[in-house]
């Protein structure tokens, strides 16, 4: 277990949840801004270092799309659409779950909902799941600490965002760690 309380780029796959227009007008700006900001630095080097990324979006109608900052990261498929919580519940997603990748990289919106039980999930079905703590929001700051807490009781790795991308590089060199390290200046 020990080999997999790292993220590594070759087992990774990344899942953004739900960062939605309208849900980001509930949320503190400056959580929010911040929170964009490192689901970005997240999708930019996934994209850079070919880890596998889904994108969801909560009942798109009624909440908005995927906020502009990010949707230009949004993976060729598109976003995958729910109205169920957890992502699990959506059959598309799991379709677009990498099975040969046993580590799940959480991002997104709401922690103490949607990020929570799919992470939850992820996990009873034998993910090594990683929650990366500055990169999820709740409208509520308690919500999401709770959340984080329950998380981290339950065998889930809270993590953040500079931990995450540079276990995946590894080493630093090379282009991509050129290019991440700008990322997160």
């Amino acid at each position: 277990m020990t080999s997999l309380a790292l993220a590594q780029v070759d087992a990774s796959q990344l899942i953004v949840i739900d960062v939605q227009e309208r849900l980001a007008a509930a949320m503190t700006q400056d959580a929010l801004k911040q929170v964009v900001r490192n689901c970005n630095i997240l999708l930019q080097a996934a994209q850079l270092i070919s880890v596998p990324t889904v994108v969801t979006e909560q009942y798109p109608k009624g909440l908005g799309h995927t906020v502009p900052e990010l949707n230009s990261l949004i993976p060729a498929s598109g976003a995958v659409e729910k109205r169920c919580f957890s992502c699990c519940e959506n059959m598309e997603f799991q379709a677009r779950l990498a099975a040969d990748r046993p580590q799940v990289i959480l991002a997104g919106m709401e922690a103490h909902i949607c990020v929570l039980q799919t992470a939850l999930q992820l996990k009873a079905q034998g993910k090594t799941v990683f929650v990366v703590e500055d990169a999820v929001l709740s409208r509520n700051s308690a919500h999401q600490t709770n959340a984080m807490q329950r998380l981290a009781q339950a065998g889930v790795i809270v993590s953040n965002t500079e931990s995450v991308v540079f276990e995946w590089l590894k080493i630093a060199e090379g282009e991509a760690f050129k290019t991440i390290s700008r990322l997160v200046r």
